[in-house]
């Protein structure tokens, strides 16, 4: 039986980048390099983040555009990248009512009809708080008392629920934490005068080939020989540290995975509530057309709940195509059945209906599911968290990532993590 000092489950973003930190930490510290296996269940790397190039148009399984705040990893990736990467001023627009507003919406409700934005600001300056050190029992609650009625109702509400497929009462008020676009209400009267629609993504960048090339570059630290694709895991013994694969049993004395938290800890047979763990799924179609469309847009929100998708991305106005390539997305609840056909029916004419498709010819498509897509984190999913992983470090496992961690962050984040992980474990090199 073979054994390996670290074995990595998933050989996504969070798995290569833990592999190629610690491989770089004891060349740091001249140590001999790790003994690594990553698993793979997947016949190629990179998880969420591949790209399929087809018929000449460039799509990710989702739309991938990075916003880095580390710029030491930025030019640790973009070292070992091939190929052009453009950094793009984002424009992203939200649909209401048949209106197109800048996003963020709390911002730009002076764009609206007369009427409509008199009921957001008379809300907003209204809007009901009981007090500074009130602390909302919900998502929901926070957006209707941060922001009043109208601003919620018009647009956050109703797009989020379209998103994470759920009651927002259920999520925990800072569900998405820096990724939310907070906005005080000087903020949002100044915007009137001055516009700022800034954010933490106002400005990404993105590879010409797709979001692959950020994995290819992590791939250039991951010896081929260091990779089981194709192999999934089956089970673990936490008291023996072994672990079952379709191909064969290994013993490990640190185990790192990237793997859902709820599918880790069923092959842990770790007794857990399994009701504090739910999600949504999405349903991406990328969709390439005979010509170009709406131009100078990224992407675009529709919080109406009759248009079967909520949100729409151009990846032409992101790579200088002179065809319309969109990503479309529609989020489901994680036991929804998908009729894929009909749905792709259902998306091709509310493009038509929403005027982003007019008279163009559908050229080539792709349509991809993820699930889990948006994990739903809840009073009890942090709870329920944080005494699993506990659990699971006394035995040498370490859940990280968006998913082996339950959490809403980005690609770069999971570099950060991995990167503070494997700093952990260079004494032990």
């Amino acid at each position: 039986m073979q054994t390996v000092e670290y074995l990595v489950v998933g050989a996504g973003m969070s798995g290569l980048g833990f592999t190629a930190w610690l491989r770089a930490e004891a060349a740091a510290r001249g140590r001999p390099l790790p003994e690594v296996l990553v698993l793979e269940a997947d016949d190629e790397p990179g998880g969420y983040c591949k790209t399929i190039e087809q018929d000449g148009f460039v799509w990710d399984f989702s739309g991938h555009f990075f916003h880095f705040k580390h710029k030491d990893i930025e030019a640790w990736l973009r070292a070992r990248m091939d190929g052009e990467v453009r950094t793009v001023a984002r424009r992203a627009a939200i649909r209401v009512a048949g209106h197109d507003i800048d996003f963020p919406f709390q911002k730009n409700i002076h764009q609206l009809p007369h009427d409509d934005f008199l009921s957001c600001l008379h809300d907003l300056y209204f809007r009901h708080e009981d007090g500074p050190d009130a602390t909302p029992g919900s998502f929901k609650e926070m957006l209707y008392r941060r922001f009043g009625r109208s601003i919620a109702e018009m647009f956050l509400v109703p797009y989020n629920q379209k998103l994470y497929a759920t009651d927002l009462d259920r999520l925990d008020q800072d569900a998405m934490g820096r990724f939310f676009p907070h906005a005080d209400i000087a903020d949002i009267i100044r915007n009137f005068k001055h516009p700022d629609s800034g954010g933490y993504n106002a400005t990404f960048t993105y590879p010409a080939h797709g979001a692959i090339e950020y994995v290819r570059a992590l791939l250039r630290e991951v010896p081929s020989s260091q990779l089981a694709l194709g192999e999934r895991l089956v089970s673990i013994d936490l008291r023996r540290q072994l672990a079952l694969t379709t191909k064969r049993e290994l013993g490990f004395k640190r185990l790192v995975s990237s793997a859902p938290l709820p599918r880790l800890l069923a092959a842990c047979g770790v007794e857990h509530d399994a009701t504090a763990f739910t999600w949504n799924k999405v349903l991406v179609f990328n969709l390439g057309f005979d010509r170009k469309g709406k131009e100078g847009l990224h992407w675009m929100y529709f919080p109406d709940p009759d248009v079967v998708f909520y949100r729409v991305g151009w990846y032409d106005n992101i790579l200088a195509g002179d065809r319309m390539s969109l990503y479309v997305e529609i989020g489901a609840d994680k036991d929804a059945e998908l009729d894929v056909p009909r749905l792709r029916e259902r998306v091709l004419a509310d493009l038509e209906r929403e005027g982003l498709v007019d008279g163009h010819l559908l050229v080539s498509e792709h349509a991809v599911v993820l699930d889990p897509a948006y994990v739903h984190i809840t009073q009890a999913s942090m709870a329920e968290h944080a005494r699993v992983r506990r659990l699971l470090e006394a035995a040498g496992v370490y859940s990280v990532g968006r998913y082996g961690g339950w959490t809403y962050c980005s690609i770069e984040d999971n570099l950060v993590e991995t990167r503070a992980l494997a700093r952990t474990f260079g004494p032990l090199l």
